[in-house]
């Protein structure tokens, strides 16, 4: 059942970092899947409702498009990072909207996660689009740590990502044949053109020209003897 499979992992990791980094104090919530471009993961208070108790429940969403184009622990890092914004919201005082505020920031840097809205040393600390990156040996590193050491794994991986996987992390994901063989099979999506236009090109004199897929278009340089241009590519 691949559906109980992956969620149980996730959920696993959640009651892993609960107890290593909350002392198990954080309320359940609910954990999905879900492709919002340009996000890693999200956390969005009381989103789910039951239809038998009328109970509220968070939700913690996270992109499986990144899984394989980022490393097991930084993806746990977002579980993470989403985790803050719960014991937040039950626990302290959340920023207005999406912002990332003091408080925030302190309890992230607390459990090992630096705030930085570059994901690199010298980012801002607070604002409205942040992520982070994963301090040394602090807290959340060693949890991890102690958490892989169990054999733990994301089974599934995104075979569309939005990027190839960096050379070290096909080195790392290849550790094994069935992961050797889930990476052969990822193919990035291609950056979509918008605009529906061709670049042509003169194999002979290279003039170029803008133009609609499929259109048989002819240099007009006597030099080139009406040669036909070719297309080169599309328009970013």
């Amino acid at each position: 059942m691949p559906s109980v499979e992956f969620y149980g992992e996730l959920q696993k990791a959640f009651s892993h970092f609960n107890e290593g980094l909350f002392e198990g104090k954080l309320p359940a919530c609910l954990i999905t899947l879900q492709r919002k471009k340009n996000t890693y993961g999200y956390f969005s208070s009381e989103r789910f409702v039951s239809s038998e108790t009328g109970e509220c429940i968070d939700e913690i969403a996270l992109n499986p498009s990144w899984f394989v184009v980022r490393t097991v622990p930084q993806t746990l890092s977002t579980l993470v990072h989403e985790m803050v914004h719960l014991w937040q919201y039950h626990f302290g005082d959340p920023g207005r909207r999406a912002y990332h505020n003091r408080e925030w920031a302190d309890r992230m840097e607390v459990i090992g996660l630096m705030p930085s809205n570059t994901g690199k040393p010298g980012g801002r600390r607070l604002g409205e689009q942040m992520t982070h990156y994963i301090l040394e040996d602090g807290p959340f590193d060693r949890a991890c740590r102690d958490l892989m050491t169990r054999e733990f794994t994301l089974s599934w991986l995104d075979r569309f990502p939005p990027q190839e996987p960096s050379q070290a992390l096909a080195a790392a994901l290849t550790g094994g044949s069935a992961s050797a063989a889930a990476l052969a099979r990822v193919a990035p999506v291609q950056a979509e053109n918008r605009s529906h236009r061709v670049k042509y090109r003169c194999p002979s004199c290279a003039a170029q020209v803008w133009g609609k897929p499929g259109m048989k278009l002819l240099c007009g340089e006597e030099a080139c003897e009406a040669a036909g241009m070719q297309p080169v590519g599309a328009q970013s």
